[in-house]
């Protein structure tokens, strides 16, 4: 066996079953805490949601900024990893703030206040230096880096943090179950698309770019993906919607399988270029087998604006 399928075999496991268990902390979290929320804020009929999603962005996001940094620096673009964590981080946790009251109506305003900041603070942090040469491009860098990170996990929370419509049970609620199909859903793509190229694969899907990957995998990553949202559309009509609208039905589940884990395919290839450009294979090497944090996240983030957007309209 390669060592490379090796590692994936035996980190792949340990890694989901901390997302299982961090998730799992998450539901029962909002659990405990759905009385809570009720004493305080009359109408919210759930509990505080997305502390243990909060918990993992907080701790892959750093970890991915400073990867996002050694990439940028091969084309001279030395965002602050600090100032570009804050950021993000701070958008992740814009929100996880909206599912409160209180914050509703000032949530349009600090999420203003929090893209501003960023390149200010970023100019400060230069001119801290007292030096004007990269002014530009360590802001750009700065902005970018907190966009691309936190932008796209800010959707990620908001699917998790979403309540249901106020008059009867119309849309779809955040749940854990939720965050779970999707990230389910691209790697699962991953997996298809993996074993599926190496048995099947005989034309090049971008050689240029990623020579690895075949249409034949495609394929069968995408099946992999319908099949995990056919699977979940099932579970949904017998155990209750955990979230999702009511009439998601097995072929919506299977169509929503295919877009997000084709959206998936393409934040992976996304990140394929941004490697290429700083001629590297991994974005870093702290997990065997897989290569650094962003090329664990990068198609789950991807897809998370697409699921929401999928969801709402919906």
């Amino acid at each position: 066996m390669e060592a490379a399928l090796r590692n994936r075999l035996t980190f792949g496991p340990l890694m989901l079953g901390g997302l299982v268990l961090l998730l799992w902390v998450d539901a029962n979290f909002q659990g405990v805490s759905r009385d809570w929320m009720r004493a305080h804020y009359p109408g919210v009929r759930g509990g505080v949601g997305g502390v243990g999603l909060l918990v993992i962005l907080g701790l892959v996001l750093p970890l991915a900024t400073r990867e996002l940094g050694t990439l940028f620096a091969a084309e001279h673009v030395r965002p602050y990893p600090v100032i570009a964590a804050l950021g993000s981080g701070a958008l992740v946790v814009h929100a996880f703030l909206t599912q409160f009251p209180p914050f509703k109506p000032v949530a349009a305003s600090v999420l203003a206040f929090v893209v501003v900041l960023v390149p200010l603070l970023a100019a400060l942090r230069r001119a801290w230096d007292k030096q004007t040469q990269e002014a530009i491009v360590r802001m750009a860098g700065t902005v970018l880096a907190s966009l691309y990170l936190g932008g796209l996990g800010w959707f990620l929370m908001a699917i998790r943090v979403k309540q249901a419509n106020p008059v009867g049970d119309a849309g779809f609620k955040g749940t854990t179950a939720i965050i779970l199909m999707i990230l389910l859903m691209v790697k699962f793509t991953d997996i298809g698309a993996y074993f599926g190229g190496r048995a099947l694969g005989r034309h090049k899907l971008i050689p240029w770019l990623s020579p690895g990957k075949t249409w034949e995998g495609l394929a069968c990553g995408l099946a992999t993906a319908a099949g995990v949202g056919a699977l979940f559309a099932a579970w949904a009509d017998a155990h209750g919607n955990f979230g999702i609208p009511p009439n998601w039905t097995w072929w919506r589940g299977v169509l929503f399988g295919v877009v997000i884990g084709g959206v998936g395919q393409a934040g992976d290839l996304l990140e394929s270029m941004m490697k290429r450009d700083a001629d590297v294979k991994d974005s870093g090497k702290l997990v065997p087998g897989f290569g650094g944090v962003l090329d664990i996240i990068d198609s789950p983030l991807l897809a998370a604006p697409v699921a929401y957007l999928m969801f709402s309209l919906v």
